[in-house]
């Protein structure tokens, strides 16, 4: 099934978290936190202005994303559960640069 989301709103995959820590200890899933980390799958078209001129969207499929740890409503699409937010949500686009940095 295709989605696509409506005016300022975007379609996220959860990027999952590592399962050790730093110094090896293994993190169990009931003391994992959802990972606030993303990739956007799907963008709508923006949202407008009164004028009714259209605000374009300043991400697109494919950026990686970080966003608040309560954004979003969980849908499941495909057998895929993802988040729907609303693009500002958003907090910022992780660089390239920044993810190899951060690994």
């Amino acid at each position: 099934m295709a989605f696509k989301p409506l005016h300022d709103r975007v379609l996220v995959r959860r990027v999952e978290s590592d399962e050790k820590t730093k110094g090896g200890l293994i993190i169990p899933d009931s003391a994992k936190e959802k990972p606030a980390e993303g990739e956007i799958i799907a963008v709508g078209d923006g949202a407008r202005k009164d004028s009714g001129e259209l605000i374009e969207m300043a991400v697109k499929a494919g950026d990686r994303v970080l966003f608040g740890k309560w954004s979003g409503t969980e849908v499941t699409v495909d057998g895929e559960e993802l988040l729907i937010m609303k693009e500002s949500d958003i907090l910022g686009i992780i660089s390239d640069a920044a993810a190899a940095k951060a690994a």
